[in-house]
């Protein structure tokens, strides 16, 4: 027995349940665990199920980005239909009670964690190589809009989805915005005398080459593996 096979019975019972004890005692039933057994294999009990279905959604995304069509894509397009995908790879229901559960405060790194992941999972696969402090801003501007773009979609009654596909445009239009912004003052005599020191800081610092596992940004293999 496997996480990923107590990870396929809890799904069933995260809509009535949520990521719950009791989802994971029934899991552990249907799955022919003794509850001893389901606690090796989850420690945290649904939490740990909770975080494997998060990671779950990216690899899925990750892999369906890997059979695209994105050649005649735009670059915030790109980053739009990536984020798409990974909503794709979620049932609502499931998703929305595992919202509730990162959103108590004794899970929220976790939460924050993940939502980091998920970021950099999009940048890894769309080729980013950066490696200086872009690396850790890029993925903090994406963290903020794939939050707002979970919310939006939860709440999102359209048979469609199309309101969520505008609303993930909308905030990729800002984000381009923003960086439009900050390349017009690298180039501006002015306003770039202003900011060279802090320029010159940030140049120093480093994307993550080999950080602990325990670390959002890390590498594995399930998520980035095309």
């Amino acid at each position: 027995m496997t996480q990923d096979a107590m990870l396929d019975a809890i799904i069933p019972h995260v809509p009535f349940d949520g990521w719950s004890q009791a989802a994971f005692d029934a899991a552990a039933r249907d799955a022919g665990l003794a509850a001893a057994d389901a606690a090796v294999l989850c420690p945290r009990g649904a939490l740990d199920l909770a975080t494997a279905y998060h990671q779950r959604g990216d690899a899925q995304m990750v892999a369906a980005m890997a059979q695209a069509d994105l050649a005649e894509m735009r670059y915030s397009d790109k980053v739009a239909h990536a984020i798409w995908l990974r909503l794709a790879a979620g049932d609502r229901e499931v998703v929305r009670r595992g919202s509730s559960l990162f959103a108590m405060p004794q899970n929220a790194g976790d939460g924050a964690t993940l939502i980091w992941g998920t970021a950099d999972a999009i940048w890894t696969v769309l080729g980013d190589t950066s490696d200086d402090v872009n690396w850790y801003t890029k993925r903090a501007t994406l963290s903020a809009v794939y939050g707002a773009v979970v919310l939006y979609w939860l709440g999102d009654e359209s048979a469609d989805g199309q309101p969520t596909r505008d609303f993930i445009a909308r905030r990729i239009d800002n984000v381009m915005q923003v960086e439009k912004l900050k390349a017009q003052a690298r180039d501006n005599r002015f306003l770039s005398a202003l900011t060279g020191p802090l320029a010159k800081m940030a140049s120093s610092i480093k994307a993550p080459t080999s950080p602990p596992d325990d670390l959002p940004g890390h590498w594995n293999d399930k998520v980035h593996k095309l």
